[in-house]
């Protein structure tokens, strides 16, 4: 009967440790913190420059494609919601589909996982396209002071997603090698969903700060 039990349990309840946090979990959200510091420090400097160089704001904001970093930006955020449904999936063990792919409601934790890397990738394009654009229209680091903060807010927060997009690729490499879900995988998943939850997030922050406040 223990056996049966413990066997219909999820990966992420096995071995009682749920009872205590996972120190992989706390060490994650302790450094997010210091992101968190890193991202204000970020938000701090552009509106600095900003305070004292309005007339060059007004100049280069009109070149921003607002209606386009705007579909971008839902792509992001959407894929928060696909990325949590997959670790709904890795709590209650289910690792891959049930049935068709066509039966969303079927999903597990990889296919889930797999449309956020493809929504994240479709991000990061579509900041390179309007890098390119902006560039065309002679927005670049050097010139002043807005092309500098410019990219340096949205670049480092495109090497953030990348960093997350990698992160996908290892949690599904490993459910791939393993003969079996364990609950660390189950525990790298939530992690992981830490992280993309924080960089999205930011990501709205910084493009109300950029593309909406005039």
């Amino acid at each position: 009967m223990a056996t049966t039990a413990t066997a219909s349990l999820p990966a992420s309840r096995l071995h009682g440790q749920h009872d205590r946090p996972s120190m992989v979990a706390v060490g994650t959200i302790i450094w997010l913190s210091s992101e968190l510091m890193f991202f204000a420090a970020l938000f701090a400097s552009y509106f600095t420059i900003r305070s004292v160089s309005p007339e060059m704001w007004e100049a280069n904001t009109d070149l921003l494609n607002v209606p386009f970093a705007a579909a971008n930006t839902t792509i992001l955020v959407l894929s928060s919601v696909t990325c949590q449904l997959g670790v709904f999936a890795a709590e209650r063990g289910q690792v891959g589909r049930k049935g068709s792919v066509l039966n969303v409601g079927g999903w597990g934790l990889r296919e889930w996982f797999i449309l956020t890397y493809i929504m994240g990738a479709i991000f990061i394009g579509g900041q390179a396209l309007e890098y390119a654009e902006l560039i065309h229209e002679g927005v670049t680091i050097p010139h002043d002071g807005y092309g500098t903060m410019f990219y340096l807010t949205t670049g480092f927060h495109g090497i953030h997603v990348t960093g997350g997009l990698i992160a996908f690729l290892f949690v599904l490499g490993r459910t791939y090698i393993a003969r079996r879900f364990t609950h660390e995988q189950a525990v790298s998943a939530i992690v992981v969903s830490y992280y993309w939850h924080f960089v999205d997030v930011v990501w709205i922050g910084l493009f109300a700060t950029i593309y909406l406040v005039k």
